[in-house]
């Protein structure tokens, strides 16, 4: 198969790739060898999927300075697997001392789990932003306008999800040894590249509901 004849759809991919490859390196020599040896971030971030918010180019950090998990709307839930297993490698191996859960305004899942258009298995998925949805729907049923009804749910699933985060025994169990470990909930702006902190930060067992804690007096 003759290259210039059949060229490969993913091929600007791979150019950009070996661009970026030896940009990288031209800067700094000893970039991949670093990386290579051991990865040591202090944050985890728990984002949406959505391919307009590259989470390490947000806040400016390179390759091995933050662990990444993405789902649809950056919905955290306790049976996801996938999740769980993230977020314990991050605090557990890692030692991560922040995790940040940062949804983004005109969120397309928020925005769908907000009307009754099915759209499959998502629908399953979605369900937990309605339910979010229904716990407000007194404060955000009376916003007018459907962007900012769009975005102010946005802002309170991204709330949810961090007590979603500190809820579980992952987290309250780094509490219970002494580690240092803060979730917080962030949202990005698309209209401008910014991101609003929502000033929602959770730190000790102490702040969240008394029925959500754990005992782990007996060392689990």
């Amino acid at each position: 198969m003759c290259d210039g004849e059949h060229r490969s759809p993913l091929a600007g991919l791979l150019e950009n790739n070996r661009v970026w490859s030896e940009t990288m390196q031209a800067e700094e020599p000893e970039f991949f060898r670093k990386l290579v040896d051991q990865q040591s971030p202090e944050y985890l971030w728990i984002g949406c999927a959505d391919s307009r918010v590259p989470a390490n180019e947000i806040v400016g950090l390179l390759p091995g300075e933050l662990f990444v998990h993405r789902n649809v709307a950056n919905v955290v839930v306790h049976t996801d697997t996938n999740c769980m297993s993230v977020l314990q490698y991050a605090v557990e191996v890692l030692k991560v001392k922040h995790i940040i859960v940062c949804g983004h305004y005109g969120c397309g899942g928020v925005r769908a789990a907000m009307g009754a258009t099915p759209y499959g298995m998502i629908d399953n998925w979605l369900r937990h932003i309605k339910d979010v949805y229904f716990r407000h729907r007194e404060a955000l049923d009376p916003i007018g306008d459907e962007r900012a009804r769009v975005d102010r749910l946005c802002e309170l699933n991204v709330v949810a999800q961090v007590y979603n985060v500190c809820y579980t025994t992952i987290v309250q169990n780094a509490w219970a040894r002494g580690q240092e470990l803060t979730v917080n909930g962030w949202v990005y702006g698309l209209q401008d590249g910014l991101v609003k902190d929502l000033k929602v930060s959770v730190s000790r067992p102490g702040q969240i509901p008394q029925v959500y804690r754990m005992d782990t007096t007996n060392g689990v």
